[in-house]
């Protein structure tokens, strides 16, 4: 177990030797050559409760997003199909609650994942907060990953939210855990925290009870209305030298590259890849953000002679 002094080390490193580093990890545990397609479908959006500073999706911002109730099961699983057929291999379900409630809206969940399942596919969702027993319900239905990003380090957490503590969703990582599914922890990078605050984000992933099966790093969309809406974005070099850290911290986990996309180069998504992300979600949005869609992502993976992995769809 590394310290955080150890890890700042490391992330310190002049660049090209930690892209040496990052990159012969992820050779020695992954097909460098493959990038995994992910998709995340907003399955109840808007009207959330929390006051997260980066979310549209808060209640308490005028962002002009479009509150939508939960979907049907049928209108989700025809998304899946759709994602599958392009390329998609894992199918993530995102609902903006604080919490997961046993009612109706849970029960239609279950049925989206074991419908999702049902496609083949590896079926996650995110649903904020949730309990033991509720782990092992989804457990049970076929869910194979929770999402509960830490977002970030926990002292710059309660600046960004305080609606919830930070070990509100450690509690939640442990019930997810201890019913044996697999987590999908990451966080946000450019919310207006120091290197440090981001690397002792990272050591709090190491501290869970094992490492998160996968780590989505995002980079912030500044959306108009949220209260980070003017920030700066993060220098390019800044984002991949945490993808880098990331990997060489988490040799068997997918680093992902998720929100923000829209605003990366092709230059340095490819030096994310050679970094050591090897998932993305692919789409034309992003829970309720830009996303590149489809057709640029399989692009881009030709372009770099990759392929997507574990796909009929494959390039």
């Amino acid at each position: 177990m590394k310290t955080v002094q150890e890890i700042r080390a490391i992330h310190d490193l002049p660049f090209p030797e930690l892209l040496f580093r990052a990159a012969a990890v992820h050779r020695e545990h992954w097909n460098a050559e493959e990038i995994q397609f992910c998709t995340l479908d907003s399955i109840k959006t808007g009207a959330c409760p929390e006051d997260c500073s980066y979310c549209p999706q808060s209640a308490r911002y005028s962002t002009g997003l479009k509150v939508e109730p939960l979907k049907d099961v049928a209108k989700v699983l025809e998304g899946a199909a759709e994602a599958r057929a392009n390329g998609s291999t894992r199918y993530c379900m995102g609902a903006a609650w604080r919490e997961v409630k046993d009612d109706a809206n849970f029960d239609a969940v279950l049925d989206m994942v074991r419908g999702v399942k049902g496609l083949g596919m590896e079926v996650c969702v995110t649903l904020g907060m949730l309990d033991a027993a509720q782990a092992e319900r989804l457990k049970e239905a076929g869910c194979d990953v929770y999402n509960h990003n830490l977002d970030t380090s926990r002292d710059f957490y309660e600046t960004i939210i305080s609606t919830r503590k930070f070990d509100d969703r450690l509690r939640t990582i442990a019930a997810v855990q201890g019913a044996g599914l697999a987590v999908c922890s990451g966080g946000i990078v450019g919310m207006g925290e120091s290197v440090d605050q981001r690397l002792h984000f990272l050591h709090e992933l190491t501290q869970l009870g094992a490492p998160p099966e996968s780590i989505p790093i995002n980079h912030l969309v500044p959306v108009a209305g949220t209260p980070l809406a003017d920030l700066p974005p993060v220098p390019p070099l800044e984002f991949i030298r945490m993808i880098a850290t990331a990997r060489i911290l988490f040799p068997a986990s997918r680093i992902r590259l998720s929100a923000g996309r829209t605003a990366m180069s092709d230059e340095m998504q490819a030096l994310a890849f050679f970094a050591g992300a090897n998932s993305l979600f692919t789409g034309d949005k992003l829970l309720t953000t830009p996303n590149p869609g489809d057709s640029h992502d399989h692009k881009l993976v030709e372009a770099l002679g990759m392929r997507v992995e574990g796909s009929a769809a494959a390039v």
